[in-house]
């Protein structure tokens, strides 16, 4: 049986889970600058001194938000590392992985992609030098030392292997694509790969 410590535990995680599902949804929808502490207060439904217990301000929420994506992504990133053994089969599986969370939680991708993280957290690192996007850099990096990625410049080279990836991930964000962007991964893969194979 739970202990009352352990429940107040897990009753503090839920509302700090909700906290940020709801900030999620409002900076995705209104904004970051929009937004306010008020209005995520009032969406999740939950006091002002419940979001107080548990982040200092509003930029405190977008960074613990953002923290908690990233490191959802960066360990997706590591999980497909060492589960495919070619550099060819690691990337498809992150553009796969990327398609997939934009159907899904397009609020995340839109966070991730669109949000000018840099004018409210000045002190985090770029979201392209971030852990997921340093991780598909190392992926082409160990092609190319092992010759499954011809010899080229490893930026040159990433942003040919996912350049054409993320660019579907926006047009799908914006509404031009009306398709699922998961529908043109081979595609988009056939084309990607191509420009950097040896």
């Amino acid at each position: 049986m739970e202990s009352k410590k352990e429940k107040r535990t897990r009753q503090n995680k839920d509302i700090r889970a909700l906290i940020l599902d709801t900030a999620l949804d409002l900076f995705s929808i209104r904004g970051y600058f929009s937004t306010s502490v008020h209005h995520i207060q009032k969406q999740a439904g939950v006091s002002i001194g419940s979001i107080y217990h548990h982040f200092k301000n509003k930029e405190a929420i977008a960074k613990a938000l953002y923290d908690d994506l990233v490191g959802q992504m960066g360990q997706a990133m590591t999980e497909i590392m060492a589960s495919e053994e070619t550099t060819e089969k690691r990337l498809k599986a992150v553009c796969a992985h990327l398609f997939e969370l934009t159907e899904t939680s397009p609020n995340v991708m839109q966070y991730i992609l669109y949000a000018r993280h840099r004018e409210f957290m000045p002190d985090e690192i770029p979201i392209c030098s971030s852990r997921p996007f340093a991780t598909i850099r190392e992926m082409v990096r160990e092609g190319i030392e092992k010759g499954e990625v011809r010899q080229m410049d490893l930026t040159v080279a990433s942003a040919s292997l996912m350049g054409g990836a993320i660019r579907l991930i926006y047009l799908r964000l914006d509404g031009v694509l009306e398709k699922p962007v998961t529908f043109y991964l081979d595609e988009i893969w056939e084309c990607c790969w191509k420009s950097v194979s040896p």
